[in-house]
């Protein structure tokens, strides 16, 4: 092999391992550290892949779960509201919300910074729908790819809730199975 023939051949050498770099780099990118506080903005954005605590979960895994124990399963995803530029008297239909069917629609929970009045909604509706029973199983989800469902299972385990499952894939997973959902309505009270 001549002189040429080794220095282009070490030439195509390092232009591989420079593109299976570049390539990993890209896979590799996609990878998302848990924080350790809360998400507080970019909600839908790819999101970690565990949450320290809870169990994440698939639709399938849900099902499983409630064939043998009662499951509250929790909707995060916050409420389609009247625009704010809206002119006065200008007709505005909110969209209707489905979800899976049964869940408890706790809307605006998963933002990442809540008032004090979201966050009272939020422990009370929790305590009133586990009956007050820390170790009940509790399912969170939002969309797939949404902080929301994460931020608000982070926040059941800080208060005190010991079995927390998170539905990473949310709604677009339940859907993609084909299992049953239903329109939501919000749980009553004042949030914001």
């Amino acid at each position: 092999m001549t002189r040429n023939n080794r220095f282009k051949l070490s030439v195509c050498h390092i232009a591989w391992i420079v593109c299976l770099l570049s390539v990993n780099g890209l896979y590799a990118s996609d990878e998302v550290d848990e924080p350790t506080g809360y998400r507080l903005d970019y909600y839908d954005d790819t999101v970690p892949e565990t949450l320290k605590g809870a169990t994440r979960v698939t639709a399938i895994d849900i099902v499983k779960l409630q064939s043998t124990q009662d499951v509250l399963i929790v909707d995060v995803i916050p409420e389609h509201r009247r625009p704010d530029t809206l002119p006065e008297g200008q007709l505005w239909f909110p969209v209707d919300h489905e979800g899976v069917a049964g869940a408890l629609w706790l809307p605006d929970v998963g933002y990442g910074a809540l008032s004090g009045t979201t966050e009272q909604y939020f422990r009370n509706h929790l305590k009133a729908a586990t009956d007050s029973n820390l170790s009940a199983p509790v399912v969170f989800y939002c969309r797939i790819n949404c902080w929301m469902s994460w931020n608000a299972a982070k926040r059941a385990l800080s208060y005190g809730y010991t079995t927390v499952f998170w539905f990473a894939d949310g709604i677009d997973d339940w859907r993609f199975e084909g299992l049953e959902t239903a329109n939501l309505t919000p749980a009553p009270g004042v949030r914001h």
